[in-house]
């Protein structure tokens, strides 16, 4: 009778720990499943946020481009105005040098119109201050401060994706422990416990990832 309670509880040690085999094996497919969906996803932000990133430097060249343009025209006007104010221009020539220096000023007002508009956006600053064209559109300006607060919302969106596939790896490794564990239903049931723990922190921080995504 002793020897048949024995068996009967091996059969029991056995069911439960095939039991519990089968769940770790169902949970790793779907966390797995739902790390490689992840994977995607983040790929995609990743690939988003480079291209904020080159954004900034190719605009931040452009800011540059007409900076040195802009510094070129003001020195261009302190030598006109320098050569009004010495009287070294006849008196006849003056006419063209008061309108060179006022196209002079025009451009420079042009140029630092440009670089307001390349620095804050087309869309945060009023339609008529609109100085930059874009392909031969205005208003198309994506401003260099724009390009940054993206690619950092992106940058930051992408940390929480990759902290939550961490936690699905972990998921996993433990489901994998669980399998590999034999006539231990208890320590099994434990791992499983860990594994949805896991699991459900890597959803919960991949969401949180993608709703933080632009």
């Amino acid at each position: 009778m002793l020897q048949t309670k024995k068996n009967t509880d091996t059969v029991e040690v056995s069911v439960a720990s095939e039991r519990a085999e089968a769940i770790g094996g169902v949970l790793i497919a779907f966390f797995a499943a739902l790390m490689a969906i992840s994977q995607m996803i983040n790929g995609e932000l990743e690939e988003e946020m480079m291209i904020a990133h080159n954004k900034v430097v190719n605009y931040s060249s452009w800011y540059q481009s007409k900076s040195i343009k802009e510094s070129l025209k003001e020195s261009e006007l302190d030598y006109l105005q320098a050569l009004k104010e010495t009287g070294i221009v006849q008196q006849e020539n003056m006419g063209n040098i008061l309108a060179k220096i006022t196209n002079v000023q025009n451009q420079i007002k042009k140029y630092e119109s440009e670089k307001t508009e390349i620095l804050l956006g087309s869309s945060n600053i009023p339609k008529d201050a609109w100085a930059q064209d874009m392909d031969g559109e205005m208003g198309k300006i994506v401003g260099i401060n724009e390009w940054e607060a993206l690619a950092e919302e992106y940058d930051f969106a992408t940390k929480k994706f990759d902290l939550g596939m961490l936690f699905f790896q972990i998921s996993i490794v433990l489901g994998a422990v669980c399998i590999i564990i034999y006539d231990n239903p208890l320590l099994q049931k434990s791992f499983i416990i860990c594994m949805i723990v896991t699991g459900i922190i890597g959803i919960m921080l991949s969401i949180y990832g993608y709703s933080l995504a632009p």
